[in-house]
């Protein structure tokens, strides 16, 4: 057999070209096949175990319709809470402590918890808060319970696995995955505030996934699942467990979670460059506050409690806030942000109008000094 080239062919020289294809196809299916094998096994396991040690922990809440009766202990769910509210939670302690979401807990001082061995118990609301959306309960219990444990939210990093474990629609123990799609980020409460330093993830949550945990690849809770946006995918809010902490502090140690006050009602009016210049008044870069308001607005003091920790300290009705301890005042959410625990000093610089009627004057610039205080309970 003669090529076109001149040089002969022979069998011989043709059978190593039919060993050559098996011969490369074989080592790349090899490697292509442990590659992902593993690749599948250790996501796998990592979600398999975080479910296997948190899962336990996590329970169904039902809460009655005002007027209706809580379902006993051994009752089907959702007996004797017909027009309720249903979500979940997490047990923190053995003894029976778990944490929820204060919207799924209400205003019920009983609710009907399930865990996911089948019992039914009765929870007791021991505190909650409305401000960062959380809620501690109580579970009526002779004997220990399945817990799982707080981790630390800050060491999140962006992209990094995490699990939800709830009762998304009635569906019990339902587990979807994702990863850390932001950190920091604010969403407001039900009673006006910022929810500050919130997980963002891609994990899915649905209604009844509220109050169950977030939880890491070391089975440690790092968020209490808290929002969704209705009509979005992959957009998923976590109260982060550093608040979490801190709030059941608060809550076990005097029942609410105290805040300071200035006893200051305030507005937002914008700036002129004039002011700017004459108080060295540098506009605010982007802040949370920005798109509700301007980014020139600051806050201006227009009702000062008489008895307050601010009228004792001197301030007056027009003055405008610059700082507290030397930390700019962007917004009513940052005077929340920035006030310490009541009991601490604090420095609140001002600025006086020399004409109350025309606050973008120069003014008179001052700093007070005041002791914070606890805002009474219930306001």
């Amino acid at each position: 057999m003669r090529s076109r080239f001149g040089a002969t062919l022979g069998r011989s020289a043709l059978w190593p070209l039919r060993l050559s294809l098996p011969a490369v196809r074989s080592p790349l299916r090899a490697l292509r096949r442990p590659l992902s094998t593993a690749a599948l096994d250790a996501y796998s396991n990592t979600v398999v175990s975080t479910v296997e040690t948190v899962g336990p922990a996590t329970v169904a809440i039902q809460v009655a319709a005002p007027g209706a009766t809580v379902a006993p202990p051994g009752a089907p769910p959702g007996e004797g809470a017909p027009g309720g509210s249903q979500g979940s939670g997490v047990i923190i302690t053995p003894d029976g402590y778990l944490l929820s979401n204060a919207h799924v807990v209400g205003d019920a001082s009983e609710m009907s918890v399930t865990l996911t061995d089948g019992r039914v118990l009765r929870g007791t609301t021991v505190g909650r808060d409305v401000a960062t959306d959380l809620a501690l309960v109580r579970l009526q219990t002779p004997g220990s319970v399945p817990f799982a444990t707080l981790g630390d939210s800050e060491a999140l990093r962006v992209g990094q696995l995490v699990v939800a474990i709830g009762n998304p629609l009635g569906f019990a123990s339902t587990v979807s995955a994702g990863v850390v799609s932001a950190k920091g980020r604010s969403l407001r409460a039900k009673d006006g505030r910022l929810i500050e330093d919130i997980v963002q993830t891609d994990v899915a949550l649905n209604p009844g996934n509220s109050g169950g945990p977030l939880v890491d690849s070391a089975s440690r809770v790092v968020g209490i699942n808290t929002a969704i946006i209705q009509g979005a995918q992959n957009l998923s809010f976590s109260v982060p467990s550093a608040t979490a902490q801190w709030v059941v502090s608060e809550l076990l140690a005097h029942g609410h979670v105290r805040r300071s006050f200035l006893g200051l009602g305030c507005q937002l009016f914008p700036v002129s460059r004039l002011f700017q210049r004459a108080h060295l008044f540098d506009p605010p870069t982007a802040v949370q506050a920005s798109a509700f308001s301007p980014p020139s607005l600051r806050s201006v003091a227009v009702n000062v409690v008489p008895a307050g920790p601010a009228a004792r300290a001197g301030v007056r009705q027009g003055d405008v806030l610059l700082a507290i301890d030397g930390n700019p005042l962007r917004s009513v959410d940052e005077i929340h942000r920035l006030l310490p625990t009541p009991g601490k000093r604090i420095r609140l610089r001002l600025v006086r109008p020399s004409d109350a009627r025309n606050p973008n004057g120069e003014g008179r610039i001052s700093t007070v000094e005041l002791t914070t205080e606890a805002r009474p309970h219930g306001t």
